[in-house]
């Protein structure tokens, strides 16, 4: 993978990650382009004890633009873009409208009672193209290009958790107008965030519950093995990864994707685990994209991948206490890396909306059996099988 940085004409960075070493990439952005204003703060909710993001700026961003005017494929017959080279394999720039940005500073004082905390939302935010191809998908992708993808994410988490005030870096794909995507054009985003997520606070406090109630046991670990002793919910799985149904899925198809070794961020991946995916994951997006029916257009998704936040302290964070009263700590070695893909759509032609129990109360209503999920998805399998070129295990 060779990787080069350049810069756009607003001065934000783009970054080329090519799989040819002898790849030059020296295009410039003739676009007139004035420095970028941005913008975000973050306010603290005292009774739900989590962040929003406050981006008056983000109003701003582009929204569904002709597929001649798209911003994501390459500069070409005149037509300028986000991206100066006429092609690329993978390319990440900064976002123009981020959520997060800029480094920390000094938190504005807190409002009466102490409470109305906020301070600057400082982070970044990055768009990472998958592909030139403006009708592509990532389930599109070859293994190769797959694990390129892959790649990339490592590099970014590593190089995006060393900036000051970053905690917690997210990759993810957003697929789909159904889910709120304004550019039709695969690609995903990475954010740093300057405060770990709700989302993985609860998990963390869950893991502590866990290994307080169990005598140190780890509940990822069991969560895993529990799936894979049931069977009903299995998807697929290869040697060095397993895909399945969750058994409490809050989503109509919802698959999660463990490396069978705990790690807990993607930097800590085994080159064998590395090599495994590609194959696994574009298998479970081209069933998600079976599963309705060949008239039915590509399946909405959403693609996230979970990593421990960098900010726990090697002795661990205090998330819970046994029944004798002692604290129980975790640390990020603790946390299990896995990506959680799933879909809005529930059925041919029907949308699963967060109404009222959902997004009200945070109370998932599911209208799909996690059991029958996972029978469709093994229903849509490939015809495809590994050659001799590629060493794997047939993906069940």
């Amino acid at each position: 993978m060779k990787k080069t940085s350049n810069r756009l004409a607003d001065g934000r960075e783009i970054i080329y990650y090519d799989l040819r070493d002898d790849t030059v990439r020296d295009a410039v952005d003739q676009r007139p382009l004035g420095a970028t204003s941005t913008a975000s703060e973050i306010r603290y909710d005292p009774l739900l004890s989590e962040w929003t993001a406050v981006t008056a700026h983000r109003q701003e961003r582009t929204y569904h633009p002709p597929a001649d005017a798209c911003p994501l494929c390459p500069t070409r017959d005149g037509r300028l873009s986000e991206i100066p080279e006429p092609g690329y394999d993978v390319a990440v720039f900064e976002n123009r409208f981020p959520s997060f940005t800029g480094g920390p500073g000094p938190g504005a004082a807190a409002g009466p009672h102490g409470l109305m905390a906020q301070r600057p939302g400082a982070g970044r935010c990055e768009v990472v193209c998958f592909t030139p191809d403006h009708h592509a998908s990532f389930a599109s992708l070859t293994d190769e290009q797959a694990r390129l993808v892959l790649d990339v994410w490592t590099d970014r988490t590593a190089e995006l958790s060393q900036r000051p005030g970053v905690e917690q870096v997210f990759c993810f794909e957003n697929r789909g107008e159904e889910i709120g995507v304004t550019l039709q054009h695969p690609h995903g985003q990475i954010y740093a965030y300057p405060f770990t997520t709700p989302r993985t606070e609860r998990m963390l406090g869950s893991l502590a519950r866990h290994a307080a109630a169990t005598g140190g046991r780890n509940l990822f670990d069991d969560v895993v093995a529990a799936e894979l002793a049931d069977t009903r919910r299995v998807v697929c799985e290869s040697a060095h990864w397993v895909a399945f149904v969750p058994h409490a899925a809050h989503w109509p198809y919802e698959v999660h994707l463990y490396p069978r070794e705990r790690v807990p961020d993607l930097l800590a991946l085994s080159e064998e685990a590395r090599a495994d995916f590609p194959a696994l994951y574009l298998e479970v997006l081209r069933r998600f994209d079976r599963l309705f029916g060949p008239d039915e257009p590509p399946t909405p998704y959403i693609a996230a991948w979970h990593q421990a936040p960098f900010n726990l302290p090697a002795s661990g964070r205090q998330h819970g206490a046994r029944a004798d009263g002692e604290a129980v700590s975790v640390t990020r070695e603790d946390f299990a890396l896995h990506l959680e893909l799933f879909t809005i759509r529930r059925t041919s032609g029907k949308l699963k909306f967060l109404a009222g129990s959902e997004s009200g109360m945070n109370v998932f209503i599911n209208d799909v059996p996690p059991e029958r999920a996972a029978e469709r998805l093994r229903e849509v399998a490939s015809d495809r099988q590994p050659t001799g070129s590629e060493p794997r295990t047939e993906l069940r």
